[in-house]
């Protein structure tokens, strides 16, 4: 009979879930060691001397070497290893009362809750430092006119702060997606045991509280059978990833010689190795890239776990935390790189002010200044004003343009237009497009400033709630160690 585990199941599956959990989980199951000793000495499930021995051996457990230690097969993962090594530091038979009243289920379920609402905090505040950049580019460029496009053609006049605050805009989203990823995640597990609770007396709002937790999931079966929580987390990436991925898409555009808005500083670039002349904005393409392989790891962890059962099973386990880890690292590195990019961006205005005044952009007011001079439909205006563009061919000067009006309006109209030259011709300027546009939300100087200072009244707002939220998760280990004091 072939020896337990099977060489090729701990070559292939064993060996590399020991690696990851010495990686990723080892430092939060200590965390929860001490705590459920603590919570079962005060539930007095344990005696205090019985507390003590095990406190005690947590205490002499050598960290190094649990970060160390190589795969053994004697034990079947970490958990088990760890138990054994605490053995080793105390009575066994008073060791082995640690593991009263809870199962490996519930202790997975929790650490990986643990690791992911700091990683959400992380993310948050990449998500922050990202809008405060933006946040400021904007309010640099309020005044800063370009072409919007729409269906990759260009559309009308805007100006780069409003386009800006879009992006801004659809963070401060993100940031509210991943505020409500944490009020999930950050929800005890740990009393579940199996799937069935536990007959013994214990207290798992306190087991909850010692670890930084916000409250439980209540539900014992859900606690181990559901993978919202990790869905939700994934969610947030891919959400936050896409929406990036289009930004970056236009800022490489616009750092095509052809377009030309934008220029990457030096830091930011590489050389070719054959071409001199070459000057590479590859900082945007790894962030292009990056977004997109946690945009997929995203979509690979909603898969795997598609179409499981809703029970304890290995799919949401072991096998699927790397890929999560995977997911947030790349995420990570996306809002630390773009943040850096966009702070060190040159802006070529007078580029941008240019084809803003160019392409027949700004017809759209002047068809709005003939429905409010002329008393005609919009309808009306747009025929007038279409006509005008078709026949003007590619000469879209202002002189040329109100002249080719005049001749269409006489015969589409009968009739002369009333409105004055100056107010046609202020009507084809980019600047005053832009200045009439001061409904909330539109990119008239004013508006915009509005719009800046609600956005940095949302972001402050985000920084408080990271700050407490990462004060509780940073204070309650030094909590645990004044507990454990009392009790040894």
């Amino acid at each position: 009979m072939e020896s337990r585990p099977a060489p090729e199941y701990s070559a292939t599956v064993l060996a590399i879930n020991f690696r990851d959990a010495q990686r990723y989980f080892r430092e939060p199951l200590l965390q929860l060691h001490y705590a459920h000793t603590l919570m079962l000495a005060r539930q007095q499930i344990l005696t205090r001397e019985e507390a003590s021995v095990c406190l005690r051996a947590l205490d002499r457990l050598d960290r190094k070497q649990l970060a160390d230690a190589p795969y053994d097969a004697r034990f079947e993962d970490f958990f088990f290893f760890v138990e054994h090594r605490l053995e080793q530091l105390g009575d066994p038979a008073v060791i082995g009362k640690i593991h009263t009243a809870r199962s490996r289920n519930d202790i997975a379920i929790a650490l990986y809750r643990m690791c992911f609402r700091q990683e959400i905090l992380q993310l948050s505040a990449e998500i922050c430092t990202l809008r405060s950049v933006l946040l400021g580019l904007a309010s640099d460029n309020v005044d800063c006119v370009m072409p919007a496009y729409t269906h990759t053609q260009p559309a009308q006049p805007t100006t780069l702060a409003h386009y800006l605050l879009a992006v801004a805009e659809f963070l401060a989203r993100d940031a509210e997606r991943a505020r409500a990823a944490f009020a999930v995640v950050n929800r005890s597990p740990l009393g579940a045991c199996a799937i069935t609770t536990t007959g013994f007396p214990i207290d798992r709002d306190y087991t909850a509280e010692l670890l930084g937790f916000e409250g439980l999931q209540r539900n014992s079966y859900g606690c181990i059978a559901a993978v919202d929580y990790l869905t939700q987390t994934a969610s947030v990436v891919a959400v936050c990833m896409l929406s990036l991925g289009r930004f970056v898409q236009d800022m490489l555009l616009w750092c095509t010689r052809e377009f030309g808005f934008l220029c990457v500083q030096e830091g930011y670039v590489q050389i070719s190795s054959i071409m001199p002349q070459k000057r590479n904005p590859v900082s945007l393409e790894h962030s292009r890239i990056l977004a997109s392989k946690a945009f997929s790891q995203a979509q690979a962890v909603l898969n795997s776990v598609h179409n499981t059962p809703f029970a304890d099973m290995v799919d949401a386990e072991d096998d699927l935390q790397p890929l999560l880890f995977g997911m947030l690292d790349d995420a990570h590195r996306t809002l630390r790189l773009l943040a850096a990019v966009m702070q060190h961006v040159n802006i070529d205005k007078l580029k941008l002010r240019n084809r803003a005044n160019h392409d027949f952009l700004t017809v759209t007011e002047l068809a709005d200044t003939l429905v409010r001079r002329e008393q005609i439909s919009f309808r009306e205006a747009h025929q007038l004003v279409s006509a005008m563009v078709k026949k003007s061919g590619k000469d879209d000067a202002p002189e040329h343009m109100i002249a080719l009006l005049h001749e269409i309006a006489r015969a589409i109209l009968g009739r002369e237009l009333r409105t004055p030259e100056e107010e046609l011709r202020q009507s084809l300027d980019a600047e005053h497009f832009v200045a009439v546009r001061n409904i909330d939300g539109g990119p008239a100087p004013g508006a915009v400033r509005k719009e800046i200072a609600a956005m940095e009244r949302q972001l402050a707002d985000d920084r408080q709630w990271l700050a407490e939220k990462q004060s509780r998760l940073d204070s309650y280990p030094e909590r645990l160690q004044q507990l454990k004091s009392e009790w040894m």
